[in-house]
């Protein structure tokens, strides 16, 4: 698809499926403004993309903090004259059993994955809505299921599931279009973030290895369902299987989750 003249804007581009998606979103011609915390990995993700030939610049954006979100809109803005589509990509999971979890555990996992993605969206629609853009908002097929060792993360999910089919409902006849997207299991850093948001880069990723989508791959389908305007969109293959088992059949789903969990 050709995006000439498109502005695009993708929190928690500094790495995995963000940079993914920015990369993809520049190869078809799109202006990307990329935003993380970590300045150095952005800056590295805007040189690969001009060294292809395309458009990005670097934000910091922490969605911890509501003001860098709000401060990151206006930039990209001052900048570009407009924004054609936003991507509230940014997250991580808190690890552990609901009965070990903290107050501050819950806190900063419902922070970053609903709060700041729900800000990230008030900021961006205003402008979304005079170009008649695009929202998409990244969620995981874990807002469907149990997770076992993942609970906050699991329900911070399922937050933005809803979150998702609220705004299909808010944003009829504003031409904006909104994408829920819930991956299966993609080659990513969130399992290299620990629960007070550090990045461990050698960190093992304990998903199975013959599951994982490369990071590539699931950014072309990402960025092809944004595009098309789809409202809700799950993959990997294993992904729509485990989404229609919890669905349908939820004791089997229990069953699985409990021979799976950490004991």
């Amino acid at each position: 698809m050709n995006q000439q003249n498109q502005v695009v804007w993708i929190t928690g581009a500094s790495s995995g499926l963000g940079r993914g998606m920015a990369l993809e979103f520049a190869s078809q011609g799109a202006t990307v403004a990329v935003s993380a915390r970590r300045m150095d990995e952005l800056n590295s993700v805007v040189q690969e993309i001009e060294s292809k030939g395309g458009k990005a610049k670097a934000y910091f954006c922490d969605v911890l903090d509501p003001k860098t979100i709000e401060t990151c809109v206006d930039q990209i803005l001052s900048d570009f004259g407009k924004l054609d589509v936003a991507v509230a990509n940014a997250g991580f999971g808190v690890m552990g059993s609901i009965e070990q979890l903290t107050e501050a555990d819950w806190q900063r996992q419902f922070a970053g994955n609903v709060t700041g993605l729900a800000l990230t969206c008030k900021y961006a629609l205003p402008h979304l809505k005079k170009t008649k853009g695009r929202l998409a908002l990244i969620g995981s097929v874990a807002a469907f299921v149990p997770n076992p060792g993942i609970g906050a993360y699991g329900a911070s999910k399922a937050a933005v599931h809803n979150i998702g089919e609220s705004l299909q409902v808010e944003l009829k006849g504003s031409g904006v279009s909104c994408t829920t997207i819930h991956p299966g299991f993609v080659d990513s850093n969130i399992t290299r973030i620990d629960n007070e948001g550090h990045f461990h880069p050698h960190r093992q990723d304990p998903r199975p290895a013959n599951l994982m989508w490369p990071t590539d791959k699931a950014s072309k389908v990402m960025v092809a369902a944004i595009q098309k305007r789809k409202k809700v969109f799950v993959f990997t293959g294993h992904g729509k299987v485990v989404v229609f088992i919890g669905k349908y059949f939820p004791n089997l789903m229990r069953k699985v989750a409990d021979k799976i969990a950490p004991k």
